[in-house]
């Protein structure tokens, strides 16, 4: 390699180093706002402004945990500076191509399991390719790797899930048994002892812990709470228990949305002291070790790096740029929006929308625990159980399930003992200089909470099991693909030199511009499709005045995806084929969560509109059937090409066109009669449907000629068939549909609506 590599070396990590905190703090927010958000404690603006306050102080206070990324996971005076900077690159086009693909699913993934992975992949390959070019003794391994920290700090981070998880079940279960689900009706010196633990406890470890070091903790201060702790502790609780006596007491402060404000602050700094290092460590390290280099006059293959086994101060004007990108990234990404949503879904407290499958993992892990809760409960007397119970009785409103959808995902409570024992477990950690995945302590801590607070009732317990495994399942995907990744980019770079470090470049580049304009374009794409909207009224005349938009939408809907299969089918289109599937499916899914709506539905009616049930019911009917047959129909059509079978005939295409136009324009009719409520209109379409049912008829008939006459594909008759049959059953559930709607539509009757 020529020397001027290093210039261009130094240059392109320090755009990576931006580019990571970008991805980085996109991936990372989940850890600090999910309480926050999920709690609704305060407006979403205020959130933001509190966590980049407290990421400002949390990065200015991260310096010493660079010597992680310098000398934590491999023995700096075993290389030279030419195999410490393929390192350092290697690590850094790896980590952000793992971070964004991760960000991209809207997965938490672990920035510190990440960098300590790759770190150690790109280690182990240039050791490797040391040794090779040396004795070729490979047990000289550990010489080059610092195998006592590096199997410290990845103890270190396995431990954390499992003591999380556990905590944070420990926490609030004791805490929801003394205060339960009405906490807001107990003495307000009850809320003013939690006050008083929660806030003693994130100022001790975060306002000490973490700013111990820097100039905003003097160190004489420093040095009295070192040896006085217990002192300070019950200092600091009988004075935030006084204060959030008298702020509730005379101020009529809520004393659990103060500890949601200060937590999110103390967490969103514990995040920049603990995770910087992940981001900018690498290249931090890599310029030391260049500016170390320039300066010895030697050859970079002779350069010995033991330098980086000294401790430095890291500059806080670097420090405090680095808060800003993470800062501006925090307000500007979707992405970050995206991954907190995931986190937020699986602690939510009621039913409601689950994003994973149930597998068989999740549910054996359900049949054992409830197994396992039930010996538990035979071993507790009866009259313990029945006052822990009443505790656990949640406030129920189902008309404002049904009406809101925008209620917090859990109460006050879990949101605070969430920030609570998530900030001590990363402050503790950083303290004691280990690099902890806050990822997995926020996230672990946030399921133990909500399963402790018994969030994941039998309506949805395989759901949550099935998402928290699939998270923790990407986090060892992430070990392994850092590891893996990093050390074949290493020894791309080993081989390739400059050429190869330009091509990765552009490769990750490219890659990640790709995955931004993907995603982009996905979130306008929501944003303007419309989705359907659930009933609230309490009336049929209210449910057909409310569902019309419903029906206009899957009309307009059903008609362009059946025009898109047909389209397929004659192109032999598969990518619009397979993008028609999708969106079959997605209507499908849809419906089926208006149909899950129906208990919150009926629970709202009183006695003297009963009726109203029977007419969503049914309407819900008809829209399955609908969607069922339009699903089907697509998915035989996306297989039939997708398995290169014969293209259907000229005269099938032909005849299936035919159809497709006098579907669309009936469904037109329909779409146009529902959004205009002109149910008058009605009639007249159910006056013209039997002159589409005749011709689906006709075409069924001359293809059973076809067929004993002149075809001789078995796949192309059977799927003609089935799009035949199909459009019969989606044309008689239309007009099932709209016979129900034309029946019980009354324009004298004035809707009734739930107050």
């Amino acid at each position: 390699m020529g020397e001027n590599i290093y210039f261009f070396m130094i240059i392109a990590l320090a755009v990576l180093a931006v580019t990571d905190l970008i991805v980085g703090v996109s991936n990372d927010a989940v850890n600090f706002l999910n309480s926050a958000i999920g709690s609704k404690a305060i407006s979403f603006k205020t959130i933001m402004i509190v966590a980049s306050i407290g990421i400002a102080f949390g990065a200015v206070s991260s310096s010493g945990m660079m010597e992680v990324a310098r000398k934590g996971i491999f023995n700096p005076s075993e290389f030279v500076f030419a195999e410490i900077m393929i390192i350092f690159m290697a690590v850094m086009i790896t980590d952000i191509l793992l971070l964004d693909f991760f960000n991209t699913l809207g997965m938490p993934t672990s920035t510190t399991v990440s960098i300590v992975f790759e770190l150690l992949g790109a280690a182990v390959a240039i050791s490797l390719v040391k040794i090779y070019a040396g004795d070729g003794n490979f047990t000289h391994l550990t010489d080059y790797i610092n195998t006592d920290k590096a199997a410290e700090i990845i103890l270190g981070i396995l431990l954390s899930v499992v003591i999380a998880f556990t905590i944070g079940a420990f926490v609030q279960f004791f805490t929801r048994v003394l205060l339960s689900f009405k906490f807001e009706n107990k003495p307000k010196w009850v809320g003013a002892i939690f006050g008083g633990m929660a806030i003693t406890a994130i100022i001790y470890f975060i306002l000490i812990k973490g700013l111990k070091g820097t100039s905003i903790i003097t160190p004489e201060t420093s040095m009295f709470i070192s040896d006085n702790p217990e002192i300070f502790i019950l200092g600091n609780f009988i004075l935030w228990f006084t204060l959030s006596w008298a702020v509730t007491r005379f101020l009529s402060w809520n004393i659990y949305v103060i500890i949601i404000i200060l937590g999110t602050f103390a967490l969103a700094m514990a995040f920049a002291g603990n995770d910087l290092v992940n981001f900018i460590g690498v290249p931090l390290a890599a310029y030391e070790s260049f500016v170390s280099w320039s300066n010895s006059g030697q050859l970079a293959s002779e350069f010995n790096m033991q330098g980086l086994s000294v401790s430095v101060q890291t500059p806080t004007y670097l420090l405090l740029a680095s808060g800003v990108v993470m800062v501006v990234t925090l307000w500007f990404s979707s992405k970050a929006k995206n991954v907190v949503k995931t986190s937020v879904d699986l602690s939510r407290q009621d039913e409601g929308d689950e994003r994973f499958e149930p597998n068989f993992l999740s549910r054996q892990i359900v049949k054992f625990s409830i197994k396992a809760s039930d010996n538990l409960n035979g071993l507790i007397p009866t009259t313990l159980q029945k006052r822990i119970n009443v505790q656990f009785e949640k406030p129920t409103s189902y008309a404002q399930k049904a009406k809101i959808k925008d209620l917090p995902a859990f109460d006050l409570i879990r949101a605070s003992v969430n920030l609570m024992v998530a900030s001590v477990l990363i402050s503790l950690a950083t303290s004691l200089k280990l690099p902890l995945s806050t990822t997995y302590v926020t996230f672990m801590v946030a399921m133990g909470s909500s399963l402790a607070d018994r969030a994941w009732g039998s309506e949805s317990a395989v759901y949550r099991v099935a998402g928290v495994l699939n998270v923790i399942g990407g986090w060892f995907f992430t070990a392994i693909v850092a590891f893996v990744a990093s050390a074949l980019t290493a020894y791309i770079i080993h081989l390739g030199g400059i050429y190869a470090i330009g091509a990765l470049l552009i490769f990750a580049f490219v890659l990640i511009g790709k995955n931004y304009i993907s995603h982009t374009k996905k979130l306008k794409e929501s944003k303007e499709e419309e989705k359907l909207e659930r009933a609230e009224s309490s009336s049929v005349q209210g449910v057909i005045e409310e569902s019309a938009k419903n029906i206009a939408n899957v009309v307009k809907r059903t008609s362009k995806i059946y025009s898109n299969t047909i389209n397929g089918l004659a192109k032999q289109d598969l990518n619009l084929l397979k993008k028609n599937k999708k969106q079959g499916s997605k209507l499908a899914t849809e419906i089926e969560d208006l149909r899950n709506h129906t208990f919150y539905f009926i629970k709202n009616l009183e006695e003297a509109h009963i009726g109203a049930s029977n007419f969503y019911i049914n309407a819900m009917g008809h829209l399955t059937d609908i969607s069922q047959s339009l699903e089907y129909i697509g998915k035989v059509s996306h297989k039939h090409v997708n398995n290169n079978h014969k293209k259907l005939k000229y005269n099938q295409i032909k005849e299936l066109k035919q159809i497709d136009n006098k579907l669309a324009e009936i469904l037109e009719n329909t779409s146009n009669a529902f959004e205009e409520r002109s149910f008058e209109k009605i009639g007249n379409i159910l006056n013209n449907k039997q002159e589409l049912y005749d011709l689906v008829s006709q075409k069924i008939k001359l293809q059973v000629e076809r067929t004993r006459t002149e075809e001789s594909s078995p796949k192309n008759t059977t799927l003609y068939f089935s799009i035949l049959l199909e459009t019969k059953d989606l044309m008689t559930a239309t007009m099932n549909l709209l016979e129900q709607y034309y029946k019980e539509y009354d324009e004298k009757i004035v809707p009734a609506r739930l107050d």
